[in-house]
């Protein structure tokens, strides 16, 4: 090994070349958003806004908030007690009611027992017992064929594969199995007691092969509901919907909002619509469409537009359901605006907003005033440390929406 007083230069020398390499990306990054936003009242998009999941308007942080939301008020529950949690307080509570009002319902997968890799599971265990809340070997083909079997001889089977990306092992299952249960046997028999809980999408830190969204994978399957809540009232009614269901149902919960989101959530069970998207904010320029935690990123891009363009308003939808997705609600916006950006995680190519942008150009092709704007993640594996660079963040999402009201 070199001496430390001949590294010493060559350390330095690095230091003043990574130096250089930050404040070139930073200038780059600068003039880039600056480029982008040269028509508007802005030079920074995101001047004057606070944004994320903190500081969303969308969350039901009160009471009131709850009380006045028309879809808890129609469900009956708007008036009821609340409890203050995070989304995966929302998921644990939900499987909580689950199991009490169903004595076949079972939840099983790698540690839950003690209440899983991110607690969600926490106290089921205690409360219900070793034989209904269990671990499974770390296999999950053998999670999902376990699953399957269970659920055909009429259990509610609630399984957690620990990562969304891990259920690749289990797709063979889940695809060519689960998906044709009831179709091969003539509606003799089904599976459709069998929901699969994961984790999914960027947590800011789990690169390659923590960080990924394969939900249009399974959207692709007829047989299948895929389900992507955005919050913990949503979380909650959306699982307790999908476990309800008579369906084989994939929940993907978005990590991050798993305690970054908090919520005034209905101590009362509740069921949200499955295949039923909600417009969060009427407009009437451009329709807005995405799901899971992309929603706080659409939802600051929308400010962004709004800010620098007086007079647009933007519609923003959450889908909730990938699959079957609420193209009806989708095209009555697009009908009305003319305009269409959609949004998510996952890569580019045969993503999710390929289909979305396909079925609305048939649908609205007449009524079109530009193209389709997809904002999707990169065609790469999920970076580490070029994560930001790999997210379809606000500012991207903004230069589409631009991008689809001057064309």
């Amino acid at each position: 090994m070199a001496p430390v007083h001949r590294l010493l230069p060559l350390a330095q020398s690095l230091g003043r070349t990574r130096a250089s390499i930050q404040r070139t990306t930073r200038q780059q990054a600068k003039h880039r958003y600056s480029s982008a936003a040269a028509d508007s009242a802005s030079v920074e998009p995101i001047r004057g806004l606070d944004l994320g999941v903190a500081h969303s308007k969308l969350l039901l942080r009160t009471v009131a908030s709850v009380r006045s939301n028309p879809e808890l008020r129609a469900l009956g529950v708007s008036e009821g007690e609340t409890r203050k949690m995070n989304m995966c307080q929302a998921i644990n509570d939900a499987m909580r009611q689950a199991l009490a009002t169903d004595d076949t319902a079972v939840v099983f997968g790698e540690d839950v027992a003690f209440g899983g890799v991110f607690r969600c599971s926490v106290g089921l265990a205690e409360e219900f017992g070793r034989e209904r809340i269990f671990n499974t070997p770390l296999t999950e083909q053998g999670i999902a064929g376990f699953g399957i079997g269970m659920a055909s001889m009429g259990h509610t089977a609630v399984a957690e594969i620990q990562f969304a990306d891990y259920v690749f092992p289990a797709f063979d299952q889940i695809v060519n199995e689960a998906a044709k249960y009831r179709y091969r046997s003539g509606a003799q028999f089904d599976v459709g007691g069998l929901t699969f809980r994961t984790p999914c999408a960027a947590v800011g830190h789990g690169g390659l092969y923590h960080s990924q969204s394969p939900e249009a994978l399974f959207a692709h399957v007829p047989g299948l509901k895929v389900v992507v809540p955005r919050s913990p009232v949503q979380a909650k009614g959306l699982l307790l919907a999908a476990i309800r269901d008579r369906n084989p149902t994939l929940v993907f919960e978005p990590k991050i909002l798993y305690r970054s989101a908090v919520e005034q959530v209905p101590v009362a069970d509740y069921e949200l619509p499955l295949s039923k998207a909600e417009i969060l904010r009427p407009g009437k320029d451009v329709t807005v469409v995405g799901y899971g935690a992309q929603i706080y990123a659409l939802e600051n891009a929308v400010q962004m537009v709004e800010r620098d363009m007086p007079g647009v308003t933007c519609e923003l939808i959450d889908l909730r359901t990938v699959a079957p997705y609420d193209a009806e609600t989708v095209a009555q916006s697009v009908m009305k605006t003319g305009r269409l950006v959609v949004a998510h995680e996952a890569p580019r190519t045969m993503g999710f907003a390929a289909e979305l942008a396909a079925e609305m150009q048939e649908r609205c092709f007449l009524r079109l005033e530009s193209p389709v704007q997809r904002v999707c993640g990169l065609d790469v594996p999920h970076p580490l440390v070029f994560e930001r660079f790999y997210m379809p963040c606000a500012v991207r999402t903004y230069e589409a929406i631009k991008k689809a009201l001057v064309y």
